[in-house]
C-alpha cells in the first residue's frame, strides 16, 4: 500500500509540474493564426485528441529542442510550385516581428506566396546511406513566403504552413524542426499522367492542414506573359527568384533569437516546365483574394537539410 502511495504522489507531482510548466510556457508561447503556434487538429477529429494535445504541447516543443539537429535527405518528385503576387499589405501582417517582408515589383508593393506540392522519394537521415530506401515517400507541402532578416542580411522563406499525409512525420517535424509548422493531410494525391498532366489533391478532412485541387498541363515552353509580370520582367526572372531558396527563417522572441535552417535543392532553372489549369484553395484565397495563380513544375530535387543556425533578432 504505501509502495502504491509513493507512485500514486510521485506522478500527480509530475503531473503537477508539467500543467503548471506547460501554462507558463503557453504565455510566451501565444497562439497564432500561422506558423508553429497556428491550432493543430487531426484530420481524425475527436478521436485523435490525444494527438491534438501533443502536438500543440509548448512543453514537449520545448524539450525536444534540446535534439541536436540530424541532416535529412530525400530524392524528391514532381514537385509543382503554385504562385500568387499579391499587394504586399495582403501578406505584411503574417510576418512575424523580427523578420522582414521580401517585396518584389517596380514600386516594391507586391510580394509573393508560393505553396508546393510533392512526393518525398524515401525521406530519412542522410547517415542511412542506401539504407534510406527502406523509408517512406509521404506526400508533402509547404506554404511560404519570402523574408529576411535585416540584422544579418539573410534570405529566405518563412513557411506559413506545412502539411504532409503521415501523422508520424507531421508528429516528428513539429516537435524537433522549429520552421516547419507541420499538420496533417487527411487526402493527398499527386498524379501525373504519361503526356506530363498532373492532378493534385490536399484535402484537410476535419483537420487543420491547407486544401489545394489542381488540374495542370504542361506549356511547350515559358510563357510570355501572365500574372507574374506586374512583378517580375520575364519568367526566368520570376524563376531566379522563386527557385533557389535555400533557408527556411524563423522566429522565437521568447529566446531572442531567429532560427536558421539550411538546405540544399541545387536546382537549375532551365529543368522548370510551365503548367496551366486551373488552381482551387480556400486556403490560399483566404490570403491572396482574388489573384490569379500561375503554376510550374520541377520534375526532380535531390533535397538535403544541412543544419540549424540561430541568430540574434
Amino acid at each position: 500500500m504505501f509502495v502504491f502511495l509513493a507512485v500514486l504522489a510521485l506522478v500527480l507531482s509530475v503531473g503537477s509540474a508539467a500543467w503548471i510548466a506547460e501554462h507558463a510556457l503557453r504565455r510566451t508561447r501565444r497562439q497564432t493564426r500561422y506558423g508553429r503556434y497556428a491550432p493543430w487538429i487531426h484530420p481524425r477529429g475527436r478521436l485523435a485528441a490525444p494527438l491534438n494535445w501533443v502536438a500543440d504541447s509548448r512543453l514537449l516543443r520545448t524539450l525536444c529542442e534540446r535534439i541536436p539537429p540530424v541532416a535529412f535527405a530525400s530524392d524528391m518528385r514532381d514537385v509543382v510550385y503554385v504562385n500568387y503576387v499579391v499587394d504586399a499589405r495582403r501578406i505584411e501582417p503574417l510576418i512575424p516581428p523580427g523578420l522582414e517582408l521580401q517585396r518584389i515589383g517596380e514600386a516594391a508593393d507586391q510580394a509573393m506566396l508560393t505553396f508546393l506540392s510533392y512526393r518525398h522519394g524515401h525521406l530519412g537521415p542522410a547517415s542511412l546511406g542506401r539504407w534510406r530506401r527502406l523509408l517512406p515517400s509521404p506526400l508533402q507541402s509547404n506554404w511560404r513566403v519570402y523574408v529576411h532578416h535585416r540584422r544579418t542580411g539573410a534570405l529566405g522563406v518563412h513557411f506559413l504552413s506545412t502539411a504532409i499525409d503521415r501523422t508520424f512525420h507531421a508528429l516528428g517535424a513539429r516537435m524537433t524542426a522549429e520552421a516547419l509548422p507541420m499538420h496533417v493531410l487527411g487526402r493527398a494525391s499527386l498524379l501525373t499522367s504519361e503526356d506530363g498532366r498532373i492532378d493534385l489533391l490536399l484535402g484537410p478532412g476535419h483537420g487543420s492542414a491547407p486544401d489545394a485541387e489542381a488540374h495542370l498541363a504542361p506549356l511547350p515552353e515559358w510563357p510570355t506573359d501572365g500574372p507574374w509580370r506586374c512583378a517580375f520582367s520575364d519568367y526566368e526572372q520570376m524563376l531566379a527568384y522563386c527557385v533557389p531558396q535555400d533557408r527556411a527563417l524563423s522566429v522565437q522572441p521568447w529566446y531572442g533569437r531567429i532560427t536558421r535552417q539550411e538546405i540544399s535543392l541545387g536546382i537549375p532553372l532551365d529543368v522548370c516546365v510551365a503548367l496551366t489549369g486551373p488552381v482551387h484553395s480556400a486556403a490560399a484565397g483566404a490570403i491572396t483574394g482574388d489573384a490569379e495563380p500561375f503554376s510550374f513544375l520541377v520534375p526532380l530535387v535531390k533535397f538535403r537539410f544541412e543544419n540549424e543556425e540561430h541568430d540574434p533578432i
